[in-house]
């Protein structure tokens, strides 16, 4: 089985890029799960239920967030009812869920858990505890097991791939919204990356136009953020599973640009 991780979405440009490009990258790929992450799809700044619609229109199965979910207040009805949204399931008492289970258009069972970090984060219920609450839940037959860790350090994110080693098929950073060069598969089988990276504008400082971000730096006045112009990328990784085992075989990253 093939899952493809897409990198955090930013604003209009992301989005472009996504729906310009993921068509082909699940065909070249031969993809049988796409995931990505939508959490600062809307300007940069949470997802609404149109864009979540889109996103999924467009041909990504599943979409994680993180803590920005909530920054769109219409995403709160919506994402009681959309399965298919998931929020940090570490969250103590909030709509929608952290955990997605379905099938492939092969019929392979396969599930999503999106949790988050707690370093330099809003503090939640602990994401190591929850992940063994949610691993013991899920039924046996479901070996494919991705989880999407929204962490800001990468210590607190190394250590959550240690911890669920043998126990999921991928561990995939996000937030940082740069693509960290140290994918690998572990011993046990889970495969890692500490940030996938993202999707959006290049030209910037984390998908935002430089001129706002290093006004911040300069004078550490609040100011308003909005995602910049030019040049787009798309980040991702592609991820092997044997489906029997829920073992990755392997971890490669992507990274595309666009003209």
């Amino acid at each position: 089985m093939r899952i493809l991780f897409v990198g955090d979405i930013v604003g209009r440009p992301g989005r472009r890029m996504l729906r310009a490009r993921l068509s082909a990258i699940r065909h070249r790929e031969s993809i049988d799960v796409a995931i990505a992450n939508c959490e600062n799809a809307a300007g940069g700044f949470g997802v609404t239920p149109k864009i979540a619609d889109q996103l999924l229109e467009s041909g990504v199965d599943v979409l994680t967030s993180g803590n920005h979910v909530w920054d769109k207040k219409e995403i709160l009805p919506y994402i009681d009812v959309e399965t298919r949204l998931l929020r940090p399931d570490n969250y103590p008492d909030a709509p929608g869920s952290g955990v997605f289970v379905g099938h492939s258009d092969g019929g392979v069972p396969f599930a999503v858990l999106n949790l988050q970090g707690r370093v330099y984060l809003p503090s939640l219920d602990c994401p190591f505890r929850r992940a063994d609450r949610i691993l013991e839940r899920i039924d046996p037959a479901v070996r494919v097991r991705v989880v999407d860790f929204h962490a800001e350090v990468t210590s607190e994110k190394n250590a959550f791939g240690a911890y669920l080693d043998g126990r999921a098929s991928a561990v995939v950073g996000t937030h940082t919204h740069v693509q960290t060069a140290d994918e690998r598969v572990h011993p046990q089988g889970t495969a890692f990356i500490t940030d996938v990276g993202m999707t959006g504008p290049s030209v910037s400082i984390i998908g935002m136009r430089q001129d706002a971000s290093l006004r911040r730096f300069l004078t550490g006045l609040p100011g308003r953020f909005k995602p910049a112009s030019g040049p787009v990328q798309l980040c991702g990784v592609v991820i092997d599973v044997d489906e029997r085992t829920g073992r990755a075989s392997a971890i490669r990253r992507i990274a595309e640009n666009s003209a």
